[in-house]
């Protein structure tokens, strides 16, 4: 019962911190700020996907996390270098 109470107001306030980082993502006042925004999203659907792990036994969240975190690293890092450089490939 105290867990399961627990999984609610966890993916509640996982779901807004989601809704707040999307609104960032689109109405941010510069690049940087929604880069930042970007990446804040993929920590949060990480967290997401871990606690949704944690309490329905599978390991394919767990999984999905980790492809995930590589691709937001990767795609964070694309962007900053596009950014700061203006190319990706040098």
């Amino acid at each position: 019962m105290i867990l399961s109470m627990a999984f609610l107001v966890a993916l509640f306030m996982m779901c807004t911190a989601l809704v707040l980082c999307l609104w960032r993502l689109v109405l941010g006042p510069d690049m940087p700020d929604r880069v930042l925004a970007l990446d804040t999203l993929y920590i949060n659907t990480i967290a997401l996907l871990v606690l949704l792990g944690v309490y329905y036994p599978s390991q394919v969240y767990f999984e999905s996390a980790v492809v995930l975190a590589m691709c937001g690293f990767i795609s964070t890092t694309a962007f900053l270098k596009y950014l700061l450089r203006g190319d990706i490939i040098e």
